[in-house]
């Protein structure tokens, strides 16, 4: 530990770096064990997970406490202050500007203390623990017709603990003000372990010495704090004055861990609005839309944002056009939210707005649209992290705010300062309250980039404080801003902020850095103080965002936001399985990618692709795809995995798994002419549970039944006039009566490995309803497979060689779609290839690759009548990331059907769940959504006259169900004459979780529609 001189003549502790990563975690290790502190990590993995938040900086923590209660606390305050050892609060690390990292000790709320403590609808209002999720605090509020006001982007995982820090705001802060403004009371830990609890009383008792400086301070504060409502730079001491009650409470938002630790917090709830209208006004450009941002505080604005055409520009390219409502003409836009009691008068309200704007264009969008839109809007830090030529832009310049009135012309002059630094960024956000965000493409990776980020935040600096504004709008100061506050208040603000500081915190221990004698803006940046960031030895196997950036640059892509750490399933979406079950930072794609920033340029960990940390990080990975489109910056964590399984196991002998289960289809194929045999002897206990063991599976897995007739056999004897006639497909049979439609459109039907050896009546399925459809269907002759067993287990030369011929076969087949049944695949062929093949074919028939939704609804084929049928669906991974599931839902809404789409993972995802090691986790990722569900389907079932197992929609098992010479119907058994009920899974490892963990059978779409048309796929 060393002391450092400040230039205010304050000594901080601080632990120097090289003790940071060497002696003091063990010491620490023996200190929290004699305390009684029971959960807690000095494991390099974790403290890696844990070096940054969602902003450039870099701090390598010596510990991660995950107190428990109260007692924890002071526990680690006892050993922080008797050590000397920072010591740093952080919910769920989401802040920009770095005040959730450290290099002591970090107290995580977000494990343990995180629960909603009490609810009184009545007094509107809630105690909740520190770690609670705004979002978990909105959810138990909402049957009462109650919310939390403030909601930031992040407020899917921030915990409210953090918001206190931050004195976060959010976009409806307009109508309901900051996080400060809703607290009722707080529980906070002081320095020396004691424990107050602050109301709306008067505390100058508890603190007679602050109130005495307040007293000889009253001008210093008045005319420098709370000028307008988006000033949260430095402490908020205006809370301190005699006419606002000297609210220490209220003060204590915004400190940011500097003056004590929050406990739990009693925070205000506010009604719902009765009704809400969502108006969009367009405008030449942002700065047009600024300026005529003051005209909304004469209507009932609860928010009021920014949007930029630039950041749809970046949803389209990702997710495609549909991922964007129809916004009106410009190419900025204000979106406004206005609220109130009777509806009329909010119908005049908004046509008021729209005729008294400056705007354009407007539209009113309908609920649908306004979700949409924003979703859009809380993704936009990271849709704004990347420039169009594909450079980063970065935090730093991210959260300025002025009054709403001066607003357009700051921005007009903040543009014009980027144009003269030679810089780029999309400015977005709070336009009603007058705070904007922006990420400008600094060049940290050049040698003078921290200079140039240094110049222009300096300067911008100046400009704002020239329009009475604030460099921190919401987010806090942080080590971002915090050494501008010097250009922003007079030497007698920063004085009394120093005065205040060493009141609360005399050894400087909490969160040092940061407000009071701050680190320098462009310390510790992790971009610039980690060594020049080159590959690891080993030529890459897998393309990374273009020719020139390498698999460095790619792990760096992850700027933090967290939104891996919100419940994905819940809002239908999906990543980050492992982290849905586990709750353990390493475990989310953040962490992970931290894990790999400091395997690829850093020195807590060996730069080595074999390296034990990173191995640990990954292993519970499920390779879903859901961060490659899901996390705001694409960040592509299966891909990465796959290098680094690639890289590790290069010239060495693999696990017996990556084997077994990596060259499964190929397997396939030497088995099949004895398949009945080997399913004989895979159902005989003993000889499974030793074949399970020797492959690597768990042996609480089923092993895969083989088909007695693959898919490829009955095609090439159908197409030969082998197949006897009472053994037609319906289809077949439907053309001869007429019932078909004459062929005119023609495909590629990919016959995936999985769906042939092991599910062909899929396959078959599918045959029948694009024949009934009218279309002629082609399978290739080679056999092919896709190669994805072989990316998942990171054996990417023979992937590739593998894939190259899949490619090259079906590249040969002219330019028709190519349609397939097992989602997994056809994302491979979409995706994968891409990355791996790289070539022009890769390119071609990736445009040409749908699912059978996609074409189904692209030719307008005819659907079946499925009213009456209720479809439970499990999305595969796969295909929510790489297509999406619009097509299905539409599908299935035109066909008459009612369909509750799972978010979430189905917990198998290919070869994962089926690995020895991993069978609690993919049951515990299971648990999120799709259990939960089918149990309930279950009960719903068992309530109905007359229901029994096979109602519940569980076929036959075993080989006979699997073939296509199985016969009878490929759907459920209708429970009555009006209603069906199917869990509707195309993913084979969904099915099959479905099968292990449940009772009910998952079908395939194919399979539905088939059985929707009355075909009957025998052979």
């Amino acid at each position: 530990m060393t002391t450092m001189a400040h230039p205010t003549g304050a000594n901080r502790a601080t632990v120097d770096e090289d003790e940071s990563t060497t002696t003091l975690p063990a010491a620490l290790d023996a200190e929290f064990r004699a305390a009684g502190i029971d959960d807690f990590s000095i494991e390099a993995t974790d403290r890696a997970a844990y070096t940054s938040d969602a902003s450039l900086f870099r701090l390598v923590p010596a510990a991660i406490v995950f107190p428990h209660n109260e007692d924890d606390v002071r526990s680690a305050l006892a050993i922080a202050r008797r050590r000397g050892v920072p010591i740093t609060s952080r919910g769920a690390g989401t802040s920009i500007a770095g005040n959730a990292i450290g290099r002591g000790i970090i107290l995580d709320f977000s494990r343990h203390m995180n629960a909603v403590l009490d609810l009184d609808p009545d007094e509107q209002s809630a105690w909740v623990q520190a770690g609670c999720v705004h979002a978990h605090l909105q959810k138990q509020a909402k049957p009462h017709g109650l919310r939390f006001g403030p909601d930031p982007s992040t407020h899917t995982r921030c915990t409210i603990g953090g918001m206190i820090g931050n004195n976060a705001c959010g976009p409806r802060a307009l109508g309901y003000g900051r996080t400060g403004d809703n607290i009722l009371a707080l529980t906070v830990m002081l320095i020396d372990g004691s424990v107050v609890t602050l109301d709306d009383s008067d505390a100058s008792g508890i603190f007679p010495r602050l109130h005495e400086l307040v007293a000889a301070s009253l001008g210093t504060i008045r005319t420098n704090f709370g000028t307008f409502s988006r000033q949260v730079s430095g402490y908020g001491l205006e809370s301190l004055l005699p006419e606002n009650g000297f609210d220490v409470r209220r003060a204590f938002a915004g400190t940011e861990g500097t003056w004590g630790i929050v406990l739990a917090a009693k925070m205000r709830l506010v009604k719902d609005p009765s009704h809400t209208s969502a108006v969009v006004l367009g405008y030449e450009d942002m700065v047009a839309a600024a300026h005529d941002a003051p005209l909304l505080k004469d209507f009932p604005v609860a928010a009021c944002e920014g949007l930029d055409s630039r950041m749809l520009a970046r949803v389209i390219e990702t997710k495609g056009a549909e991922a964007v409502p129809t916004l009106p003409e410009g190419s900025g836009w204000l979106v406004v939210e206005l609220t109130g009691e009777d509806e009329d008068e909010l119908d005049r309200q908004t046509q008021r707005l729209i005729a008294e704007s400056q705007s354009l264009d407007s539209a009113v969008l309908d609920a649908a649209a306004a979700a949409e839109v924003w979703a859009i809007r809380a993704d936009g830090a990271g849709l704004v992290s990347r420039t169009p030529d594909g450079r980063d832009a970065h935090a730093g310049w991210e959260d300025s705010a002025v009054p709403v009135d001066h607003l357009g012309d700051y921005l007009h002059d903040l543009m014009a300062l980027l144009d003269e630094h030679g810089l780029w960024g999309i400015p977005y956000g709070h336009f009603g309250d007058g705070c904007l965000h922006m990420r400008v493409d600094f060049p940290l990776e050049d040698p003078d980039g921290p200079q140039i980020m240094r110049d222009f935040m300096v300067a911008a600096t100046k400009l704002v404080a020239r329009y009475g504004g604030s460099v921190s709008g919401e987010h806090g100061d942080g080590r971002a801003r915090s050494e501008l506050l010097r250009l922003m208040y007079t030497p007698a603000a920063l004085d009394l902020f120093s005065q205040v500081k060493a009141l609360f915190d005399p050894q400087h221990l909490l969160n040092p850095g940061v407000i009071v004698d701050p680190d320098a803006l462009n310390e510790s940046i992790r971009l610039t103080e980690l060594p020049l960031r080159q590959e690891l030895p080993g030529g890459l196997a897998m393309a990374y965002e273009g020719e020139s950036a390498g698999f460095a640059s790619a792990v760096h892509r992850c700027t933090g936001v967290g939104k891996c750490r919100a419940d994905s399933a819940g809002g239908g979406g999906t990543m980050c399985p492992s982290y849905q079950a586990t709750r353990d930072e390493r475990h989310s794609t953040r962490g992970r990618a931290r894990v790999l920033q400091e395997m690829v340029s850093g020195d807590l960990l060996e730069p080595r692709w074999d390296s034990p940390e990173v191995a640990e990080a990954l292993d519970l990975c499920l390779s879903c795809k859901a961060c490659g489109t899901e996390c705001p910056t694409g960040t592509d964590m299966s891909t990465y995995k796959a290098e680094v399984l690639h890289q590790s196991y290069k010239g060495r002998l693999r696990p017996m798994k990556h084997y077994s289960l990596g060259f499964l289809p190929q397997l396939a194929r030497l088995v099949t002419p004895v398949a009945p045999v080997l399913n004989r002897v895979s159902g005989l206990p003993v000889l499974s549970t030793v074949a399970k063991r020797i492959s690597g599976i768990d042996v609480r897995r089923s092993i895969p039944q083989f088909a007695s007739t693959t898919f490829r056999k009955w095609w090439q004897g159908a197409r030969a006039g082998a197949v006897p006639a009472d053994s037609r497909t319906g289809a077949e049979a439907g053309a001869q009566s007429g019932a078909g439609t004459s062929k005119t459109a023609e495909v590629v039907l990919f016959a995936d490995s999985w769906s042939n050896h092991f599910a062909p009546r899929i396959l078959a399925a599918a045959v029948a309803v694009l024949e009934r459809a009218g279309v002629t269907v082609r399978v290739i002759d080679q056999t092919v497979c896709c190669g994805l067993p072989l990316i998942s287990t990171g054996q990417l030369d023979a992937a590739r060689a593998n894939l190259s011929q899949t490619i090259d076969a079906l590249d040969a087949t002219g330019d028709v779609p190519i349609i397939g049944v097992e989602p997994s695949c056809l994302a491979t062929l979409k995706d994968d290839s891409r990355k791996l093949v790289a070539d022009e074919a890769s390119n071609r028939v990736a445009a040409r690759v749908q699912t059978l939704a996609q074409y189904l609804l692209s030719i307008g084929a005819e659907l079946p009548d499925l009213s009456g049928v209720e479809a439970l669906v499990q999305p595969h991974c796969h295909q929510s990331a790489i297509f999406g599931t619009a097509a299905d839902k539409e599908l299935l809404a035109r066909a008459g059907a009612s369909s509750r789409f799972l978010g979430g993972c189905c917990g198998l995802a290919g070869n994962f769940g089926v690995e020895e090691g991993h069978y609690e986790t993919s049951v515990a990722v299971a648990e999120v959504a799709l259990l939960p569900a089918l149990r309930e389907r279950g009960m719903r079932a068992g309530d109905r006259a007359g229901s029994s197992p096979a109602h519940s929609g569980r076929a036959a098992t075993g080989n006979d169900r699997d073939s296509v010479q199985s016969g009878g119907r490929v759907g459920p058994a209708p429970e009555s004459e009006s209603q069906t009920s199917v869990v509707l899974a195309d993913g084979y490892s969904c099915r099959t979780q479905i099968t292990d963990l449940s009772d009910a059978d998952g079908v395939s779409l194919a399979e539905l529609l088939a059985w929707g048309w009355g075909l009957e796929p025998r052979r």
